[in-house]
């Protein structure tokens, strides 16, 4: 998008005033992949579509587009390099699928911007038509979602599960994201406070230099599914300076507004 060398919180703050004060993100990927025919009942879940029909994770992106989305997110949940290794591909073709998950979303933008240029989502600036703002987000799932145990609802993953560990397993994923021309990194369903500890050190020692939001999934009104209070959460992720947006999801929506409260209180 044109922010090379700007302050994360700036490039947001600046997508957010341009998009109205307001961004629309998309909506459930998987779901709209079993509605075109895929059967994802397998450990990848929607990343397999990377391997098997890239020209369907292409067409969901294109259908949020069309339907007035400012932030598409990456078919990357559940894309991890574990986890297509042990589809038996190599190190060097997982690296790639993840890489173009991000690819894929750049050009679903880019045919978006082609195609409707003059639709009725862009808008006269000074005599001049404006394309609609359009971020695409890397996902990255939790070390539960790659074991596909349910745990990233739980965010048990036993003590065996150290903040190294975690650092390990994310690391070269979030390095291969960040530099396959995301806009942002979407760290998502993150189950517990050690996964966002792990995050923001990754986020840290790596020098990530694109924006990042995290998003919780909660059990209630007040701790994420761990039990964790989501205001320790929260904190990990304001220490963070590329975090720029916190926020919830897979979580009950009659929780939303107090965790949302609790969250602003950071």
């Amino acid at each position: 998008m044109g922010w090379e060398g700007v302050e994360p919180g700036v490039v947001m703050s600046d997508f957010l005033t341009k998009c109205g004060g307001y961004a629309v993100v998309d909506g459930g990927f998987a779901t709209e992949l079993e509605r075109h025919g895929q059967d994802l009942n397998d450990p990848l879940w929607s990343a397999k579509c990377l391997i098997s029909s890239p020209h369907l994770v292409r067409r969901v992106h294109l259908d949020y587009l069309d339907a007035g989305a400012n932030v598409i997110i990456t078919a990357s949940y559940q894309a991890t390099i574990q986890g297509f290794e042990a589809k038996g591909l190599s190190r060097e073709e997982a690296e790639t699928l993840i890489k173009r998950s991000v690819e894929i979303a750049c050009e679903a933008r880019q045919i978006y911007h082609d195609r409707c240029t003059k639709d009725s989502w862009d808008f006269p600036d000074n005599g001049n038509i404006t394309r609609r703002s359009v971020l695409v987000a890397a996902s990255v799932g939790s070390y539960g979602a790659y074991l596909a145990d349910g745990s990233e609802y739980s965010g048990n993953y036993g003590d065996s599960v150290t903040l190294e560990k975690l650092k390990d397993f994310h690391r070269r994923r979030v390095q291969i994201l960040a530099k396959s021309g995301a806009d942002l990194i979407a760290f998502e369903t993150i189950p517990n406070k050690l996964e966002a500890q792990a995050y923001a050190e990754l986020l840290e020692e790596e020098g990530i230099d694109i924006p990042a939001w995290f998003s919780f999934s909660c059990k209630d009104g007040t701790n994420v599914v761990s039990g964790d209070s989501i205001s320790d959460c929260a904190s990990i992720a304001d220490s963070c300076k590329q975090v720029v947006a916190v926020g919830i999801n897979c979580t009950p929506p009659r929780f939303i507004h107090g965790l949302i409260l609790s969250i602003k209180k950071h």
